[in-house]
């Protein structure tokens, strides 16, 4: 009997953890497709370029290295663009790739800690 109660415990668990699955993801692409390099801004330094389904492009210029942490809170989505030190003649472009769930509402950006508006946003 032990052992049947144990044996349910476990599946209940079990099923109940493969229940949150997040699509939640934020990525620098290599390759940026056709109908994304259209609607690119080189005069924008932060845009925001929405699709119709539940993934959107942050894109970036700068002429600094950046590092990148994604961190969400109930509806919100927040990114972190960190520069280093490192800088480049030119501006680099950085096209990233977010994916949101369903109940993320939200895009807060922070660079180098400061909360920042985007400069463009894109549908």
């Amino acid at each position: 009997m032990k052992k049947l109660i144990l044996l349910t415990v476990l599946c209940t668990t079990l099923s109940a953890c493969g229940i949150n699955e997040s699509k939640l993801s934020f990525s620098e692409l290599k390759t940026i497709p056709n109908d994304l390099q259209t609607k690119l801004d080189p005069d924008s330094t932060l845009q925001l370029i929405n699709t119709k389904d539940d993934t959107s492009y942050v894109v970036y210029h700068t002429k600094k290295s950046v590092a990148t942490d994604l961190e969400a809170q109930e509806d919100t989505v927040k990114i972190k663009l960190d520069e280093s030190n490192d800088t480049s003649k030119n501006a680099q472009q950085h096209v990233y790739q977010l994916t949101l769930d369903p109940e993320h509402e939200i895009i807060d950006v922070y660079v180098n800690g400061k909360s920042t508006a985007f400069d463009n946003v894109t549908n």
